[in-house]
Order: structure tokens, then C-alpha cells, then sequence
């Protein structure tokens, strides 16, 4: 048996929190089928970026950094928020050098992703970038402390299926950037 899906109507949106990076809404919807409101909440957000930094010698430039959700050490590619009015390909460069001190010169999209469509509105912009070349020291906000790991880009199918990298957001960003690269 099919049912047709339709979307649900927004009725009402309030502010619940400003979290600095994110902001909490409480959102009043409407059903299709029965036409009565409910209430749900997102996490509303900048738009994100993840890059696949790949040196001239077939290395991935991986971050290794504490993540406080997780309250653990993780291994990661690249990435955070595109900065008002900023490109997501600029934001992408940006954060790969400011992350790695590496320079991303030509990136190529990988394509956008949904974070998680049930609690964030934003997307997630993945990009590769070939021959990188480390041209600067690495520079962390006050709350970042990050380091470089560089990785061979054949052991990362390893590291993910191990969960050695395991930030979601990165995992499938990787596995894209492996898809293209034909790993």
C-alpha cells in the first residue's frame, strides 16, 4: 500500500536559543494527513565544508583533534562553517589551510550532503583538492588545538572501516573522495 508523502506546514517558528555556532528553534508544523500542529526543533546552522587534502605523494592530510561532544581525540579531514557571504569553495581552501597550514589550491566538488535532515537545515559542501603543499603553520582559534596526520590514501578504506576515523560527516565525505578518486 502507497501513500502519497506530502510536506507539513509551517505555522510558526520562535528562537529558543543562540548558541554562537547554532541556533535552536522550536517550529510548529502542521500534518498533511490529519492537519493538526506539532512541535518540532532544528538546529539551525551556517552552511558546513569538508575537504579531501591529497599531497603530490598520494597522502591524505588528516586533522587530529579533541572533539568536546564526543569527549575524545578523532581524526578528521578539514572542514567547518562557511562564513557569512563567503563561497563554500573559498570556505573550503580556508579551512584547509587554517587547519593544516596546507594550501588546497584547485578543489573540485564532490557534491553537497544533508547533515542530518531531521534536525539541521543546512548543507554540508564536500571538496577534493590535489597536490597540496603545506605553506603555512596551521592556525587554531582559542578553543582549537589541532594537529597534521598525514595518511596513505590507501590505508584510508582501513582506517574507515575500523572506525579509526569515525565523524560521520567525514566518513562520507571520504568514501566520496575514494568513489572519485577510484580507490
Amino acid at each position: 500500500m502507497s501513500i502519497e508523502i506530502k510536506p507539513w506546514v509551517r505555522q510558526d517558528s520562535q528562537l529558543i536559543a543562540d548558541c554562537r555556532i547554532f541556533k535552536v528553534k522550536k517550529s510548529i508544523e502542521v500534518s498533511p494527513r490529519s492537519g493538526e500542529p506539532s512541535d518540532f526543533f532544528v538546529i539551525d546552522s551556517a552552511d558546513w565544508v569538508n575537504v579531501v587534502p591529497i599531497t603530490e605523494d598520494n597522502e591524505l592530510v588528516c586533522v587530529r583533534q579533541y572533539r568536546h561532544g564526543a569527549a575524545k581525540i578523532t581524526l578528521e579531514i578539514p572542514g567547518g562553517m562557511v562564513d557569512p557571504g563567503e563561497l563554500p569553495k573559498i570556505a573550503a581552501a580556508r579551512e584547509c589551510l587554517e587547519e593544516t597550514g596546507y594550501e588546497a589550491g584547485q578543489l573540485v566538488s564532490l557534491g553537497c550532503l544533508s547533515p542530518n535532515p531531521a534536525l539541521f537545515p543546512n548543507s554540508l559542501h564536500t571538496w577534493i583538492a590535489r597536490d597540496v603543499r603545506a605553506t603555512a603553520q596551521i592556525q587554531n582559534e582559542s578553543t582549537e588545538h589541532t594537529e597534521v596526520q598525514l595518511v596513505p590514501l590507501s590505508q584510508v578504506p582501513d582506517l574507515l572501516l575500523s572506525g579509526e576515523i569515525d565523524h560521520a560527516l567525514a566518513v562520507a565525505t571520504l568514501w566520496r573522495a575514494l568513489h572519485y578518486l577510484r580507490v
